[in-house]
């Protein structure tokens, strides 16, 4: 696996803290928001009126669906599960399948340009290895490959003594692309996965389906505080950002959005709206 340096050129990087953030222009700050903006972001820096970003995001009690997962045979049964339990649902526009994400969480979009000349799994591992350097001082036992019985699977799991602590998806737009990572930190996980495995249940009931979804084992995966036995909380895990990113980069900027920016994201923001219309309908 290459690391960072190997796939990574830049040394300029903007850093947007969007982890306390309530509203963004006049739209509320949920998932549904993050994922247009991180779209906003990938045009910005595809066209170069951005350097690569690094953008931190915490939602409440969201459940976050993939594309795949709408398609469940049961899908409204599924949802209203969820509503019930006090969750909102979303359906991202990027890869992977169902997480779940509440304050105990930490996401990370990594928006990088030039990703024609980038792999898929080049943009994998450059995240990656910007998390294994920023717990170097914790841990060298990080790992990724895909960990069976976790929620949304992928070759990019990361985990330690085989239990899974992240997951990580990708959006390409134009010539720039999101790497995005959940980084469960603290809190229940338990729950979580057994909210994802109760989701599943019920949507699927059993029926076969073209597509592969997880039966999901609570035991497999576990937060970062549980793992390393260490109390972390997701106010530490924004530090060691910060810290990784001023020690892998010469320079990091706080733009705010531009206007461009700005009016790309709510076109990407009424895409994303258009995506959860029969999601948003289950939930009233």
């Amino acid at each position: 696996m290459k690391n960072w340096k190997e796939i990574v050129s830049h040394t300029t990087f903007r850093h947007l803290d969007h982890s306390t953030k309530k509203f963004f222009y006049d739209e509320p700050y949920t998932a549904m928001t993050s994922f247009a903006v991180d779209d906003a972001l990938a045009l910005s820096i595809s066209d170069h009126a951005s350097p690569p970003a690094v953008r931190l995001w915490v939602h409440t009690d969201t459940i976050v669906l993939g594309i795949p997962d709408a398609r469940l045979p049961h899908i409204q049964e599924g949802v209203g599960f969820l509503a019930a339990e006090g969750y909102h649902v979303v359906v991202r526009n990027s890869g992977g399948l169902a997480v779940a994400l509440d304050e105990g969480v930490l996401n990370i979009s990594l928006v990088l340009p030039g990703v024609k000349d980038i792999s898929i799994h080049e943009c994998y591992e450059a995240m990656v290895s910007f998390v294994q350097y920023m717990l170097n001082d914790l841990t060298d036992e990080i790992e990724a490959y895909e960990i069976e019985g976790s929620y949304c699977p992928g070759d990019f799991d990361l985990s330690i003594s085989g239990r899974k602590f992240a997951g990580i998806s990708q959006r390409r737009v134009k010539d720039g692309a999101a790497i995005q990572i959940y980084l469960d930190v603290e809190g229940d996980s338990h729950r979580r996965a057994s909210l994802i495995r109760e989701f599943y249940q019920l949507s699927k009931k059993g029926e076969p389906t073209k597509f592969d979804y997880p039966e999901v084992k609570p035991e497999v995966m576990g937060s970062l505080s549980e793992l390393l036995a260490r109390k972390l909380t997701v106010e530490d895990m924004k530090e060691r950002v910060h810290q990784a990113l001023e020690d892998l980069s010469e320079e990091i900027v706080t733009d705010d959005f531009s206007p461009e920016e700005e009016q790309s994201f709510k076109k990407r923001m009424k895409l994303m709206k258009k995506r959860n219309e029969d999601i948003a309908a289950m939930q009233e």
